[in-house]
Formats: C-alpha cells, sequence, structure tokens
C-alpha cells in the first residue's frame, strides 16, 4: 500500500493531532507541508482537495479527505492499527467516537483559547498579554480538564477512555 499523504501546518491543532497519530502508529505517510497564512490552502490544486481550503486534508492515492476525526476514521479503518487505538468491538468504538465528537467543543476549545490569549495572540500581534482574559480562559481550561479526569477517565477509576 503506497503511503498516505497528509497535508498539513503544524499551526493546526487538528492538522498536528493527525500528524501524531500517523507516526505514534506506524503509518506509512508523507507530510506535505502547507502553510496556510502564506495562501497555501487557497490555491486551486489545494481547493480541488478541500473546497473548505482547512487543513488537515489525507490523500490515498485519488481518494481525499477532510477533517480531522474523520481522517483519524478512515486511516483506523484501513491501514493495520493496533487496536488501542480505535477498537473493533462496536461499543467500545463508540466510546471513543463520543470523546473525538465531545472534545471539538471541550478538550479542543478550551485549551486552544487558552493558548491563543496566553502564547499566540501576544506574540503575532506584539500586544501585551490580557491577564483578565487569560484567567478566564485558564478558569475554562481548567474545567474541561477536570470534566476529562471526572468523567470520562471516572475519577481515576480509569486510565483510558475505552
Amino acid at each position: 500500500m503506497a503511503p498516505v499523504k497528509v497535508y498539513v501546518d503544524l499551526m493546526s491543532q487538528p492538522a498536528r493531532a493527525v500528524y501524531i497519530f500517523c507516526r505514534a502508529t506506524g503509518i506509512d505517510h508523507e507530510i506535505i507541508p502547507v502553510r496556510i497564512v502564506n495562501g497555501d490552502t487557497r490555491t486551486e490544486e489545494y481547493t480541488a482537495m478541500n473546497p473548505f481550503q482547512k487543513v488537515p486534508v489525507v490523500k490515498d492515492g485519488d481518494f481525499a479527505l477532510t477533517e480531522s476525526v474523520a481522517i483519524f476514521r478512515y486511516l483506523a479503518h484501513t491501514r493495520d492499527i493496533a487496536e488501542h487505538w480505535y477498537p473493533k468491538d462496536a461499543k467500545l468504538q463508540a466510546r471513543v467516537d463520543e470523546y473525538l465528537e465531545w472534545q471539538h467543543q471541550g478538550t479542543r476549545f478550551h485549551c486552544a483559547r487558552f493558548f491563543q490569549e496566553k502564547w499566540l495572540f501576544p506574540i503575532a500581534f506584539k500586544v501585551a498579554p490580557n491577564e483578565k482574559k487569560i484567567a478566564s480562559m485558564q478558569v475554562n481550561m481548567e474545567k474541561c480538564l477536570d470534566e476529562i479526569e471526572r468523567i470520562w477517565l471516572q475519577s481515576g477509576k480509569k486510565d483510558f477512555i475505552v
């Protein structure tokens, strides 16, 4: 099977997640660097793969797929990866899917907002960090992380979601 092409801008959390997943699982892949700020996602060629002009994109032969969660599921179904990444049992798989759906507005949203306010915006725009916003974002992020521990990991009774 030919390596899957993975189009990523490592400034994108979903793109980094796909990149890390491919490396951690040993999926044969080729990284195609994309720079959003340079307009790489707005070219005709890229738009043909992803009309939303976002990263990541995975290209497997002539099949292109967007959206990190869809990419995880596709790779889990089409590549030989250890079952602990994405179980074959339908109920366990549903639990992983449940977390993957939740994390967009849970983990990803709150952690990304904290990172943006504390580091990204001050560096990118050369402005002082807004400490009040940072404190608010930190509270939300810590609440989210507590939910992972309390709900998903059942207050330490589980080491993993499944």
